[in-house]
């Protein structure tokens, strides 16, 4: 974007959206928002050919100026002389403790600041436009009455005559101070020369005054930009993280996936193992309880307990056998041997009963 003769020239479509943000800098836009926009776009484009970057069209800014210099001047002026003869009072007041001063000069200072005093004062009471008319006086006072106050015409006839020399001095003392200390190496120069450069101080001073004001707008501008840049690169920054949190997590899940197989295969494994360990300790118990001898001493038990097996199962077919053929007798056979059982019970009863009988005679 350049701008020649007060009209602003626009660069190529791709950089479009950052100039025109660059010429409107406080407006809170994006160049998103330009794009979703193409119209306001334009709109701004073409305004930007019409008003600066606060905003103010050239023409309402170039009047503008125009009015407020020659006041901003004069007032510049009054108020500097003022500023000027007060500072020459109080320099005089302080070299009048220092050392003694000539009556002369004395009575010029004094006269300098009762003139300005009384100046002040009447100001003070000279209702002006800017003020009510109808407002009451101060100790009713008018500015006739502080008038009255002001020095002998003598005096202020002596104080005119020096004073403009007085002040041009003071004035030139003042610049060359300011030109020394704005320029410390020309304190060596001749007068002749510091005049010379004095008299072009204002232009370099505007000069500067421009540069510097030129360099804040830059930095303005680069503070806009960077801000827009940061806000941009934390949005970037936003969306890679959160796509690099999915990355993670979808890479997390696949090699817990396989992580969680090759844990599996490891206690697979290791179940496998311990049940091979307990085998083999199985086996071992096995060797170390059964050895040799107990191995045919455990034989004769089983041949023993085989042949006792087989007369207990040819006992048991041998009472089944007589069990089959009480049966077939009946149910008389049934109660004969109820009564039978009752009668081995009583002779039972009866021999337990004798048997204790005779242990108590024997006593």
């Amino acid at each position: 974007m350049s701008e020649e003769s007060g009209v602003l020239t626009f660069g190529s479509e791709d950089n479009l959206h950052k100039q025109v943000l660059a010429s409107f800098l406080l407006c809170d836009m994006t160049e998103e928002d330009l794009r979703q926009n193409p119209k306001f776009c334009e709109l701004l484009t073409s305004l930007a050919h019409r008003v600066d970057k606060t905003g103010l069209s050239a023409p309402l800014k170039t009047e503008a100026k125009q009015k407020l210099l020659p006041q901003r001047r004069l007032w510049l002026q009054s108020e500097s002389i003022h500023r000027a003869l007060q500072e020459m009072i109080q320099d005089h007041k302080i070299r009048k403790h220092r050392a003694g001063v000539p009556p002369d000069e004395n009575m010029f200072y004094e006269t300098v600041e009762k003139c300005l005093l009384v100046a002040q004062c009447a100001r003070q009471l000279d209702p002006s436009d800017t003020t009510q008319m109808d407002r009451p006086s101060i100790l009713g006072l008018n500015p006739q009455d502080v008038m009255a106050l002001m020095p002998s015409e003598k005096n202020m006839q002596r104080m005119k005559e020096r004073v403009y020399g007085v002040l041009e001095e003071h004035l030139k003392k003042k610049c060359f101070n300011f030109l020394l200390y704005y320029q410390p190496e020309w304190e060596n120069h001749s007068d002749s020369l510091n005049d010379c450069k004095l008299s072009n101080l204002s232009a370099q001073l505007d000069k500067d005054k421009n540069k510097v004001e030129d360099l804040k707008q830059s930095n303005r501008e680069k503070t806009v930009l960077l801000q827009r840049q940061t806000q941009l690169y934390l949005s970037e920054m936003t969306k890679c993280i959160q796509l690099l949190q999915s990355f993670i997590l979808e890479t997390r899940l696949k090699t817990q996936t396989d992580l969680d197989r090759k844990k599996l295969g490891y206690f697979e494994g290791k179940s496998e193992l311990v049940l091979e360990t307990i085998m083999s300790q199985l086996v071992a118990i096995k060797l170390e309880t059964y050895t040799v001898d107990s191995i045919s001493t455990h034989k004769e038990i089983r041949k023993k307990l085989e042949s006792e097996l087989r007369a207990c199962r040819a006992e048991k077919q041998s009472l089944e056998s007589k069990l089959s053929s009480f049966e077939i007798l009946g149910k008389e056979f049934e109660a004969l041997a109820q009564q039978y059982g009752k009668l081995q019970e009583q002779i039972e009863i009866q021999k337990w009963a004798l048997k204790e009988f005779t242990k108590y005679n024997d006593k």
